[in-house]
């Protein structure tokens, strides 16, 4: 008596690119694995690295110590990849800005507001940032794509640089790294040092007058940082 054939597994679908679309269990395993890294980033953003412990995060993503294990290797790996992943997020959306170079100085405000923005509304940026320079930053020193991170924003500045320089506004020897660091630490100081700051000064540094006013400060400052004249206000 002839016997059925046995079925073959459909083929999975071919992407435009010619590769396969992931099976059931690669998804399956992609969306603890992002379940996990998010669960981290919200614990070592309120407790740091040292203070998170293993067994709060499987417990925040749904999941179990041993899958940590299995896709970090390690709580130390975890927390690298935290890091790694934060900054990824911070240059996808900068990447997301779309910039008219031809209006340098228009492009440079929006470059600030930016970064001002992505800080306030992502605090977990700031407190891992800080976690982690507390521990002299050993964790990222480690991670293979830390330098990765940084030449996408220091091309969107120095491609603005360059633009005003070629018009006659901005003084010709800036330096897109001087210039990016002197952004972000005016925006990460006032945020990260806030709480304390309002007491020392004895005002609400977080109250929305006060950021406008902050941000339109670091406009004005690094526009009379960059530019040749004075700017107009």
């Amino acid at each position: 008596m002839a016997t059925a054939a046995r079925k073959k597994p459909a083929a999975r679908p071919a992407r435009a690119d010619g590769s396969r679309a992931p099976g059931v269990r690669a998804l399956a395993a992609q969306a603890t694995r992002d379940a996990i890294l998010r669960a981290a980033t919200k614990v070592f953003a309120r407790h740091g690295f040292a203070g998170g412990r293993v067994e709060q995060i499987s417990k925040a993503a749904k999941s179990y110590d041993r899958m940590i294990y299995y896709y970090f290797g390690s709580k130390e790996g975890l927390f690298i990849a935290v890091i790694e992943d934060t900054y990824r997020r911070f240059n996808e959306a900068e990447q997301g800005l779309v910039l008219d170079t031809t209006q340098p100085l228009a492009a440079l405000d929006a470059m600030i507001r930016f970064v001002w923005t992505y800080y306030q509304k992502n605090p977990e940026f700031i407190t891992l940032l800080n976690s982690e320079n507390l521990l002299r930053g050993k964790h990222i020193a480690k991670s293979v794509r830390a330098k990765d991170y940084s030449s996408p924003a220091l091309a969107i500045t120095d491609s603005v640089l360059q633009a005003g320089i070629a018009q006659g506004l901005f003084r010709p020897t800036l330096n897109a790294r001087d210039v990016y660091l002197m952004i972000a630490s005016m925006a990460y100081f006032y945020l990260s040092n806030r709480f304390t700051l309002s007491s020392f000064l004895g005002e609400n540094l977080e109250a929305p007058t006060a950021l406008a006013h902050w941000e339109a400060f670091v406009i004005d400052a690094v526009r009379r940082a960059v530019c040749l004249s004075p700017p107009a206000t």
